[in-house]
C-alpha cells in the first residue's frame, strides 16, 4: 500500500485504502500522510511554470486584504451606534410606559386615599 493513499480508520484505527473501513465499515477516516510526509516519487521534481499574466490581475482583483476606506467605516460604526442607542430609549420607554399601565392595559387605579 503506497503512503499516499493509506488512511486511517477513525473508529477502530485500521489502515486501509478503501472508501470504507473493511474491519468496521466506517466512513470516517484521516489520510497517514497527514502525520507522515510521503517523499516525492520523482527523481526530478517537477519544474514549476509561471503564472500568466492574467492570472496576477485576477489575485489583485479577489484579494480581500484591500483597506476599506476611513469614511465608510466610521459611516458604519456610526449607524450602529444609532441604532444602538434607539434601541436602548425604545426598550427604556417601554419599561417606563410598563410601569403607568397596568397588566391588562387599562390604566392603574389610583392609590388609596388620593383625591380625583
Amino acid at each position: 500500500m503506497q503512503l499516499h493513499v493509506a488512511r486511517l480508520c477513525l473508529d477502530c484505527q485500521e489502515v486501509h485504502d478503501g472508501k470504507t473501513c473493511p474491519i468496521c465499515g466506517s466512513e470516517s477516516f484521516a489520510y497517514i500522510s497527514r502525520w507522515i510526509p510521503a517523499p516525492e516519487r520523482r527523481l526530478k521534481p517537477r519544474a514549476a511554470e509561471p503564472a500568466p499574466p492574467q492570472a496576477e490581475l485576477y489575485r489583485q482583483l479577489l484579494a480581500s486584504d484591500r483597506a476599506e476606506p476611513a469614511a465608510a467605516l466610521w459611516l458604519k460604526r456610526g449607524v450602529f451606534g444609532l441604532a444602538a442607542v434607539s434601541a436602548a430609549a425604545w426598550a427604556l420607554k417601554r419599561r417606563a410606559a410598563g410601569k403607568e399601565i397596568g397588566p391588562v392595559g387599562r390604566p392603574k387605579p389610583p392609590p388609596e386615599g388620593a383625591v380625583p
